[in-house]
C-alpha cells in the first residue's frame, strides 16, 4: 500500500495536520513523514505568472506599440523565494510510493489557485488527488475533512475561476497600467515636481479609490443649510418632556415654500413669527390628540463574516481590516475560530444540529461562561435550525465566523486588541441563543392651536439578548488580565451603545415612561414654553475601513439602474479574503490616506490625479456596476454556468478595447484644469499652461506623490500584475 502526502498552505496549519492524524512523525526538510503517511507544505503561493518580458524581451520596455499584451497562453513560474520549498513538494508530489494526495489548502478560490498552480508546475499525473474542505482546524472538523474529501475534479470549475481571476487581474493591470502611465505619467509627473509617475491601477483597486474620491468631493461641493424647528416644552407629574411640530395635513404652513423640510423653516424670523402665534392665547396649553402603546422586539443580529467583523473592529479597537484579518486568521490557527474568510453571516444546517458543542465549550471561557451556561439551559439551540440564523441558500463555501469553543488554552497568548476580537465574536455567537430585547414604545401626538405636535419615547423593559453584550463579571468576580480586561473594555463601549445607557438616565426613562402610559386622548397638558432649535443639513460622512469594506461587500447596492441592481444586489467588489488587501495598497502606494486614529478615509492629490485620468480614459474601471458583474461573472464560471471560454472571450475584448482607446487619445492638456481643481484642497501653489511646461506644482507633507513602480523605458511590467497571496492582482 502507497503512501498518503496532505499538502497544506502553510507550515502552522501542516503542523495542525500531522498532530490531528496521529502518527510518530520525522523530520524532513519542508516535510514530515511516518511509515503511512508525508504531510508538506506551501509557503502561501509558490507559483506565479510571469512577467511579461519572459514572453518576449521586447515587453521589459513599456511602450504604446506592443500594447495590448494578451497572450494566447499564460506562463508561470516559480517565485524565487519559493524555489527550495517547491522542489520539496514537487518531488514529493511525484513520488512513486506517493499514491493518494490530499489538498489541504485553505477553503476557497485563492487556496485552490495556489495548489493547482504547484500541481500545474510539478507535471503532477497519476495520483489519486482529493480535495479536503474544512471550516476551522478542530481536530474533529479536520478529520472530517479528512474523511469526507472529495475527488480533485470536483472543483474544477472553482479552480477555473480562480485562474480567470488571476489572469483578469493581470491583463488589466499590465495594459492598463502600462498604458495610463505611458500617455499620461510624463505630465503628471512633471505637474508634481517627479521625476516619474506610475499610474497603477486594477480592476477592484481603482473602482474603490473612485468610491473615496467622488465621497470627498460630494462633502466640499455640498452646501450647509440651516433650518429652525419648533418644540412644545410640557410635563406630566414632574417628568419634562418635548414634542416636535411637523407641517403635516391641515396645518397652516403644509406645503409651505418658507419651510425646508416639513418640520423646520429656512429662515428663523418665520421661525419666532410662528411661535408668536402659537403663544397668543394663554394660558398655553397643548391636549392629547393621539397616545399609541406598542411592544416592541429586536432581535439578536445575524452572526459575524468576515466584513462586518471588519467593520465593528475599525469602529470598536480603531484597527484597519488587514490588522483584523490578521488577528482573526491568528484566532483561526489557533483553534479558537472558524474560518475567517467567509461571506455568510448564517449557520448551516449540519453545524446547526451539534452546535452545542460549540457553547459547551464556552464554558471553559470564564467571561462568557456564565452566558453559554445560560444559553445551554435556556434549550433555544435545540431549534436554532428554525431561525433566520440558519439557511444553507445563503452559504457558498462557508458558514458564519463562529468560536469554535476550542483551543482555549491559547488564549493566555491572547494580548490586547486580539483578545477584544475573541470575545467580539464570542458575544455576538452566543446572543443568537438568547430572546429579544423587549422595548414599550409610546408614540405621541399633541394639539395646540390646531397645530400637530410629535414625541415618541421608547423604553428597555427586557434586555434579553442585550445582557450577553454587556461586560459583567462572571459569578466568580474574576477579571482577564489587564491588557485583555482594556481591549474588552473597547469593545463594550462601543458595542449596542445605542441599547446600553446609564443606570441614571435609564431610571429617568422608566419613570417617563409610567408617565405617559397614563396619558389618555384630549388630556390637556401645560406649555412650559415654544423652544426654537436650529439645525443644519450634513454633507455625506467619509468611509472609515470598516464602512468602505461594508460598502465594497455591498457594493450591488450602489448601482442606479435598478434592474441591473436587483440582478448582481448580493455581489460586491472583491471578495472577503481581498478586501483588506486592496485598501492596503491603495493607502500603501499614497493614493489614499488612513487616519490610524479615526479609521478615516480620504484621498491625496496623487489619488485625485489618478481618479481624473481614469475617468477621462477607462471611465467604466470606476462603475461598481462593472466590477461587481466581473465579480458575478467569476461566480457563474464557479458554479459552471459560464465557461472559462466565454468569459475570457469578454474580458480579453474589454481590454483589448479599452487599451486601444488610451492609445488613441491626447488629451495630458487637458486634465490640467482638474488637475488645479484638486490641488486648491492641498497645501501647494497650484500652475497654469502646458501641464508639461515649466511650472511645476510640489506638494507639501502627506500630499507629495510617491511613485507605484518603475518609469517608463526602465520598467519591467513588475509593477503591473504581480500575483500576491490572498490578494487580488496589482490590487484588484
Amino acid at each position: 500500500m502507497g503512501k498518503y502526502l496532505f499538502i497544506a498552505e502553510k507550515p502552522s496549519v501542516a503542523q495542525q495536520f500531522a498532530a490531528t492524524l496521529g502518527e510518530s512523525m520525522s523530520k524532513g526538510d519542508g516535510y514530515q513523514e511516518s511509515e503511512h503517511l508525508v504531510v508538506t507544505w506551501c509557503l502561501g503561493h509558490l507559483v506565479t505568472m510571469s512577467y511579461p518580458e519572459v514572453y518576449d524581451q521586447k515587453y521589459k520596455k513599456w511602450s504604446l506599440d506592443t500594447l495590448p499584451f494578451i497572450p494566447s497562453t499564460y506562463k508561470y513560474e516559480v517565485i524565487g523565494s519559493a524555489r527550495k520549498q517547491f522542489a520539496v513538494v514537487k518531488k514529493l508530489l511525484n513520488r512513486p510510493d506517493v499514491e493518494r494526495i490530499y489538498v489541504c489548502t485553505d477553503s476557497g478560490r485563492e487556496g485552490e489557485y495556489i495548489y493547482r498552480l504547484v500541481r500545474q508546475m510539478a507535471d503532477v499525473k497519476g495520483k489519486d488527488e482529493r480535495r479536503v474542505w474544512i471550516d476551522s482546524q478542530t481536530e474533529e472538523e479536520i478529520r472530517r475533512g479528512i474523511h469526507e474529501a472529495k475527488p480533485l475534479s470536483a472543483y474544477d470549475n472553482l479552480a477555473s475561476s480562480a485562474y480567470l481571476r488571476a489572469q483578469e487581474d493581470y491583463l488589466m493591470g499590465i495594459n492598463f497600467s502600462r498604458a495610463l502611465t505611458l500617455r499620461y505619467g510624463r505630465s503628471m509627473a512633471s505637474y508634481l515636481g517627479e521625476k516619474y509617475c506610475v499610474v497603477s491601477v486594477g480592476r477592484v483597486m481603482t473602482c474603490v479609490l473612485g468610491m473615496v474620491v467622488k465621497r470627498e468631493r460630494e462633502i466640499r461641493s455640498f452646501q450647509e443649510t440651516p433650518f429652525y424647528r419648533i418644540f412644545l416644552l410640557t410635563e406630566k407629574n414632574g417628568c419634562p418632556f418635548s414634542a416636535e411640530w411637523r407641517a403635516v395635513k391641515g396645518s397652516r404652513y403644509e406645503n409651505s415654500p418658507l419651510l425646508y423640510a416639513q418640520n423646520g423653516f429656512k429662515k428663523r424670523e418665520d421661525a419666532e413669527a410662528f411661535v408668536r402665534d402659537l403663544s397668543k392665547n394663554l394660558p398655553l396649553q397643548a391636549a392629547v390628540d393621539k397616545c399609541e402603546k406598542k411592544t416592541e422586539k429586536k432581535n439578536p443580529p445575524l452572526l459575524y463574516n468576515l466584513a462586518e467583523l471588519q467593520n465593528d473592529c475599525s469602529r470598536m479597537f480603531h484597527i484597519s481590516p488587514d490588522q483584523t484579518l490578521n488577528y482573526v486568521q491568528d484566532l483561526y490557527e489557533k483553534k479558537l475560530v472558524t474560518y475567517p474568510r467567509t461571506d455568510a453571516r448564517v449557520l448551516s444546517t449540519a453545524i446547526s444540529k451539534e452546535i452545542d458543542r460549540n457553547i459547551k465549550g464556552l464554558l471553559n471561557f470564564q467571561p462568557a461562561a456564565v452566558y453559554a451556561k445560560k444559553a445551554l439551559d435556556d434549550g433555544k439551540w435545540r431549534t436554532i435550525a428554525k431561525t433566520k440564523y440558519v439557511d444553507d441558500k445563503q452559504i457558498t463555501d462557508h458558514y458564519a465566523l463562529i468560536p469554535t469553543g476550542q483551543g482555549l488554552g491559547a488564549l493566555k497568548s491572547l494580548k490586547g486588541t486580539e483578545y477584544g476580537v475573541y470575545c467580539a465574536i464570542v458575544r455576538r455567537f452566543l446572543s443568537i441563543f438568547y430572546p429579544p430585547a423587549i422595548y414599550r414604545k409610546i408614540s405621541l401626538t399633541l394639539d395646540a392651536e390646531g397645530e400637530k405636535f410629535f414625541s415618541s419615547y421608547r423604553v428597555l423593559e427586557d434586555e434579553g439578548y442585550l445582557a450577553v453584550m454587556k461586560k459583567q463579571k462572571d459569578a466568580q468576580g474574576d477579571q482577564p488580565a489587564s491588557g485583555n480586561e482594556e481591549a474588552e473594555d473597547k469593545e463594550v463601549s462601543s458595542q449596542e451603545a445605542s441599547d446600553k445607557e446609564g443606570p441614571g438616565k435609564e431610571a429617568a426613562d422608566r419613570a417617563l415612561g409610567e408617565v405617559l402610559e397614563k396619558l389618555r386622548k384630549g388630556e390637556k397638558l401645560p406649555v412650559r414654553e415654544y423652544e426654537i432649535r436650529e439645525g443644519k443639513t450634513s454633507p455625506p460622512k467619509r468611509y472609515n475601513s470598516g464602512s468602505m469594506i461594508l460598502a465594497m461587500e455591498n457594493a450591488g447596492q450602489l448601482i442606479e439602474d435598478e434592474e441591473l441592481r436587483e440582478q448582481i444586489r448580493s455581489t460586491g467588489i472583491g471578495t472577503s479574503a481581498t478586501r483588506a488587501e486592496i485598501l492596503k495598497k491603495l493607502v500603501n502606494n499614497r493614493y489614499i490616506a488612513l487616519s490610524s486614529k479615526t479609521q478615516i478615509l480620504t484621498p491625496t492629490l496623487l489619488g485625485e490625479m489618478i481618479y481624473d485620468v481614469v475617468r477621462c480614459s477607462i471611465r467604466s474601471l470606476l462603475d461598481p456596476a462593472l466590477t461587481a458583474s466581473w465579480e458575478k461573472g467569476l461566480g457563474y464560471v464557479a458554479d459552471g454556468k459560464v465557461t472559462p471560454e466565454q468569459y475570457t472571450e469578454t474580458m480579453d475584448g474589454y481590454v483589448s478595447k479599452w487599451t486601444n482607446f488610451v492609445k488613441s487619445v491626447h488629451n495630458e492638456t487637458q486634465m490640467v484644469p482638474m488637475y488645479n481643481e484638486a490641488a486648491a484642497f492641498y497645501k501647494a501653489r497650484t500652475v497654469t499652461g502646458h501641464a508639461g511646461g515649466s511650472g511645476k506644482r510640489r506638494p507639501s507633507g502627506k500630499t507629495k506623490a510617491k511613485a507605484a513602480g518603475s518609469p517608463p523605458g526602465k520598467a519591467s511590467g513588475r509593477a503591473a500584475g504581480r500575483s500576491n497571496r490572498k490578494s487580488d492582482q496589482d490590487g484588484g
